[in-house]
């Protein structure tokens, strides 16, 4: 049995929050939303968990200050040491004050790139992926929920939407 979804059209966010409560409230299962633009507290109502990506983000920024301290160790102290301006490069230590702007540097490097590779890969978002929108005006200035309607009248789910302040309501199969 093919499963089937209800769109639900809004136009203002506030709007769109009342809405989501509301089908919260009976217990309709929301698939998705899709949004122009971030709602603040959009995600709390629909109780969705925390985001695990600024953990990530930590892990990442270690990973790049170890390979900026272990790079910096081998280049100018094991493999070729120099006297930069009269200070001889004997230890590590002696020469870390001028080793600091690098390891900022390669931490932030680290962390801003994997983070965006691991937020595609998370997200799916593959290089010439087709978008999944259900209507391209979500993009512009249009608010959607996207919900099961597989186990509900279709007239009642849509007077139901209509009462939430939907401007249209579509139903299809998938």
């Amino acid at each position: 049995m093919a499963s089937k979804v209800a769109h639900a059209y809004y136009l203002d966010d506030e709007v769109l929050m009342d809405a989501v409560k509301a089908c919260k409230k009976k217990h309709y299962h929301i698939e998705d939303v899709y949004t122009p633009f971030p709602v603040h507290g959009l995600d709390k109502v629909l109780g969705l968990p925390h985001t695990r990506l600024a953990i990530c983000a930590f892990i990442y920024g270690l990973i790049g200050l170890t390979v900026a301290t272990t790079m910096m160790n081998f280049i100018m102290i094991e493999d070729w040491p120099q006297n930069i301006g009269g200070k001889p490069s004997f230890s590590y230590i002696e020469n870390l004050p001028s080793f600091i702007p690098i390891m900022f540097e390669l931490t932030v490097f680290f962390a801003a790139h994997l983070m965006v590779i691991t937020f595609y890969m998370r997200s799916k978002l593959w290089p010439f992926k087709k978008a999944e929108n259900p209507n391209e005006r979500t993009t512009d200035d249009l608010f959607c929920i996207e919900l099961d309607a597989s186990h509900v009248e279709e007239s009642e789910l849509d007077a139901f939407l209509k009462l939430t302040g939907a401007e249209e309501v579509n139903f299809k199969n998938q």
